[in-house]
């Protein structure tokens, strides 16, 4: 799937709650389906800076794709690294580099997190650009 398919699941999927109490929950459950890190990731270079909890994220060049990994110490924060995983795993980093995040808006994540957990969000993003960044062939 393209990045603006998934993104349009994702809106899809954050439509059916009518309350943001339900789509933290929502967001918490996707953090616990999320794979774990492996341990070896777990360490400072995979460590985001900017987030308030700890968030660790890898990246694999797969064949030109990008696959990622990431975990974090805080459940919420788990959640929303996964919705980002969910949008950019498997895609090449011209695609990542050149994806509209609009989705964060339209579900209404941004407005919706404290200010510190929008500062990681935004670093979270960053660092998946930068991993595309480094992999663009």
């Amino acid at each position: 799937m393209t990045i603006a398919e998934l993104q349009e699941e994702i809106i899809d999927e954050f439509s059916v709650f009518g309350e943001w109490l339900d789509k933290y929950e929502y967001i918490i459950e996707l953090g616990k389906e999320m794979p774990q890190i492996e341990e070896s990731c777990r360490d400072d270079s995979h460590l985001i800076d900017g987030c308030q909890s700890r968030v660790w994220l890898s990246c694999d060049n797969e064949a030109g794709r990008l696959r990622f990994r990431a975990d974090s110490d805080a459940i919420i924060t788990k959640g929303i690294i996964s919705l980002l995983i969910k949008v950019f795993d498997g895609q090449t980093p011209a695609d990542i580099l050149a994806a509209d995040l609009g989705f964060l808006d339209t579900i209404g994540l941004k407005e919706n997190l404290s200010p510190t957990r929008a500062g990681g969000l935004v670093a979270m993003i960053e660092r998946i650009r930068r991993y595309a960044a480094d992999n663009l062939v």
